[in-house]
């Protein structure tokens, strides 16, 4: 009886792995190169790490995988790990609060229930947390290092949407909402549903004016943020800071003549985000978030410490980077007779052709993939070289002789 994979899950075969050693390979090698340092936290989580401190969504809460953790007659309820930044939080508030600065990155799979099993329950992602820094330059350094990551990839060109949760926080707070439906207009605009802004009806034409703006319009420069600014009625003026902060970084992305849009629905999936939020999009598919969050490392039980970071999408990166071929040729050292002299020779032979940086296998037959086929005399001190496409050979050679042709191969 076969029994299938489960549900949302996925096989992934050579080709992917490929693909996915290259992304991590990319990845680790330009976060090395800005200074940022490798951690990994564990599977399970505790539950409480994502309900007491109020993290996650209701919606988000409600795909976790919740189980117990038996330890002997009574257990501790636990979590697949369903996001990568509030288990960073907590690795810094225990392991290294005392460090003003952390530039931290990680390559993790998170989990997340999704009922009709069409879509993936267990996602990588590879994401990079910045821990102290309050300053837009800190944003634009995590922008910046998300675009030479995909560049590398080969992933061009990037549209960059920027939005701001800090600001839609304190702006349905300034609007005098009851605080339920302050709760309830912010969970559908991080949802996505920028229309909950047009349910609002403000207390005069000028508030009604800006929020039409806010509803209706997007920009691509620095000067759309000077209009909104220059707009913003009075009333509303503790909303101007989260103006000045997303125009400082779009003014930094514009110095360095990266394109990006201002498009304030684009804030969905950034539950414990406070301030500036940001998405990636290549060839149309979303690949990547992140934004501010200077709530978070408070709410996991540490000090006043503001943060931010970002997230990319290995399962959609995969998909979209050039398809990569095998490492390098591969060679067949034969084995016809099965003699212990003969296997004994072959055996002498692959691990001396390894040790020279060669995939070697051994067998009577041939792979598909095998580029050379290697047979030893029987005294084991000539060869026959056979190339596995033409099957031209040449016999008689030494070993010295056989690397050297395995070389010239290499060359041509």
């Amino acid at each position: 009886m076969k029994i299938p994979k489960c549900k949302g899950a996925s096989d992934w075969m050579p080709q992917d792995m490929r693909q996915f050693r290259h992304i991590e390979e990319v990845f680790r090698k330009s976060c090395s190169g800005w200074g940022y340092n490798e951690i990994r936290t564990p599977s399970l989580e505790y539950l409480q790490l994502f309900t007491s401190a109020g993290t996650l969504s209701p919606e988000m809460l409600g795909r976790l995988y919740s189980f117990l953790d038996w330890d002997g007659w009574s257990g501790e309820r636990v979590v697949l790990r369903p996001d990568g930044t509030i288990p960073t939080a907590r690795l810094y508030v225990e392991q290294m609060a005392d460090m003003p600065l952390a530039r931290l990155c990680y390559i993790e799979n998170m989990f997340s229930f999704e009922g009709s099993g069409q879509e993936a329950r267990e996602r990588w992602q590879c994401g990079v947390e910045l821990m102290g820094s309050a300053e837009p330059e800190g944003d634009a350094e995590l922008i910046l290092l998300a675009l030479e990551i995909l560049s590398k990839l080969d992933i061009t060109p990037i549209t960059i949407k920027l939005s701001h949760v800090g600001l839609f926080r304190t702006l349905l707070k300034e609007l005098g909402l009851p605080p339920e439906e302050q709760e309830q207009r912010l969970l559908e605009i991080l949802t996505g549903d920028i229309r909950a802004l047009g349910k609002i009806k403000g207390e005069s034409p000028e508030v009604n004016r800006f929020l039409k703006l806010l509803l209706d319009l997007q920009g691509t420069s620095h000067g759309f943020l000077e209009n909104l600014r220059s707009v913003l009625p009075e009333k509303l003026a503790a909303v101007k800071p989260y103006i000045d902060s997303l125009a400082g970084t779009a003014s930094l992305l514009d110095s360095i003549g990266q394109s990006y849009e201002v498009n304030f629905a684009s804030g969905e999936g950034f539950e414990y985000y406070t301030g500036m939020v940001f998405q990636f999009y290549g060839r149309g598919e979303l690949v990547g978030k992140g934004g501010r969050y200077d709530e978070l490392v408070p709410l996991v039980g540490g000090g006043n410490v503001p943060a931010s970071g970002f997230a990319l999408f290995i399962d959609k990166l995969i998909c979209l980077i050039p398809q990569l071929s095998g490492s390098s040729p591969k060679i067949l050292v034969k084995q016809e007779s099965g003699r212990v002299e003969e296997m004994k020779a072959a055996f002498e032979i692959a691990r001396l052709l390894r040790g020279k940086g060669y995939a070697v296998e051994m067998g009577k037959s041939a792979a598909s993939d095998c580029t050379w086929i290697i047979s030893s005399a029987r005294d084991g001190k000539s060869f026959t070289l056979v190339n596995a496409s033409t099957e031209k050979d040449q016999k008689g050679l030494s070993f010295d002789q056989l690397l050297q042709r395995l070389g010239e191969s290499k060359e041509c």
